[in-house]
Parts: structure tokens; sequence; C-alpha cells
């Protein structure tokens, strides 16, 4: 597995494309209300991109039918958005957007709440978030792919969650999905991903994926919409991050 650093300049493209992803995310929290329909979500994502001259990543991409991935409740990834879904009080939302820019690519994820949700999904949303962060904190030169794995998985065991193992991050830049996989837990079947080394100018979309229940899951028939086998809510979130000589920097937050 032949990993290149990218190139100060390939990193601020990929800055680029993650900036408008970041910027469309701002506009589609703006709009999650009870009552109206992911369709709107995904509209206006195209309208803004379509605004900006920005390519939506997702929008064919292996047949995908849609330039945003909206997920409620059980579904953990890839819903299709469409006017017959419409949000309620009480759902949760997981809004995953990707660009194209300059030939870049960009991808980050999150979950939203939609009107008033319970305490339960207030929890699996924040120990949801903050398990991407502590996965943030050792994406660092030295430390490899494992240390990312087991700090989703060690955060996610301590709080009672479970994580979606077949579904995870990876590389990211001239292609929206490169190597590494970067999975959420450190399994055997994924050791030869595990033990790459982080360096300098490498650039990972890390995606942790929490279950309220078990993570068992499968897709729909509409051979995209992922969904958990037991019914219950799942939340995702999602950043681009480029390695850097002191540990690294988010590209996908507007922060």
């Amino acid at each position: 597995m032949i990993i290149i650093p990218k190139t100060p300049k390939e990193i601020k493209k990929i800055r680029r494309a993650n900036k408008a992803v970041a910027e469309a995310h701002q506009i589609v929290e703006s709009l999650i209300k009870p009552g109206i329909s992911t369709l709107d979500l995904e509209l206006a994502v195209i309208n803004f991109f379509k605004k900006k001259e920005i390519i939506p990543a997702f929008l064919g991409y292996r047949g995908f039918p849609a330039a945003t991935c909206l997920s409620i409740n059980e579904e953990i990834v890839h819903g299709i958005p469409s006017k017959e879904k419409i949000l309620q009080d009480g759902d949760i939302i997981a809004v995953d957007i990707g660009s194209i820019v300059k030939k870049y690519y960009g991808d980050a994820a999150k979950t939203h709440p939609v009107g008033n949700i319970s305490e339960g999904l207030e929890k699996l949303l924040f120990h949801n978030k903050q398990a991407l962060y502590e996965a943030i904190k050792v994406a660092k030169p030295g430390n490899r792919i494992r240390d990312i794995a087991d700090a989703i998985k060690n955060y996610a065991t301590m709080w009672g969650y479970e994580v979606v193992t077949n579904y995870g991050g990876h590389g990211i830049g001239k292609k929206l999905h490169e190597e590494p996989f970067v999975p959420n837990e450190a399994l055997s079947v994924y050791k030869d991903e595990l033990n790459i080394e982080l360096v300098p100018r490498m650039t990972l979309a890390i995606e942790p994926m929490f279950c309220l229940g078990s993570s068992k899951n499968r897709v729909l028939e509409d051979n995209w919409t992922v969904v958990t086998e037991d019914g219950k809510p799942a939340a995702h979130f999602e950043h681009t991050i480029a390695i850097t000589e002191e540990g690294n920097e988010i590209l996908s937050s507007l922060d």
C-alpha cells in the first residue's frame, strides 16, 4: 500500500474544497427544522455549489443519485434525499457533503438535532462528536492509523456506545476515497491499514459513527441507505485533516 504525501500546493486546494463543504454545512444547519424535507436541504446545497461553481462530489459517484447524503435516525450513512422524507420534531439527521474544487476533494459530515430531541440522543451526538476530536488529537506524525481507531473505539466503549466497523474514514485528495482506509475500531481484518505510520502532508477524512443500540447494519433496497438492524438511531461526524509537522490541521472547519 503506497501512500504519497500531498504537496503544500495540493493541500491548499484540498483546503479550498473543504472550506466550500464547511460553508455548505452552515447553510444546511440554518435550514434544519421540523417540516422541511431532505430534498429541500439537498437543493440548498446544489444551489450554493452552482453559485460558487463548485462540483458536488457525491452526485453520480459510483451511481449515487444526489449531491448530499442525508440520513435520518436509524439511517447511518448514504441516505438519499427525497421530498417524501419530512423532518419531524425529535429526529436527528446526519448530513454528509462532498465537493470538488480544481480537481481536489472536500468531505465532512455532521449530525444535527431536529427541534427538541431526547436526552439520550443529545448524549449520542455529543459523544460521537467528541470521539471525532479525540481521534484528531492522536492524528500526528509518528503515530499510526491504529491510534486513530483505538481513540474512537475506546471513547465509544467508555460511554457505552457501539461503533460502526464496516464503514469508516479514508485518505482524500484527487480522489474522494484514497488509501488508507481509516477504521473506527482496530480489528485484525484491517491490520495492514492499522500499521500505517502518519507522516506530514498526509490528508485523511476521519469519520466515527456511533449507534444507540447495536452497530449491526444492512443496506436498504435502494442499494445505498445503510440502517441499523435494530432500528435504533445512529450518528455520524467527519472532518478532513492534514497531518502537519507539529500535529494536524482541520481543513473542513470554518473556525
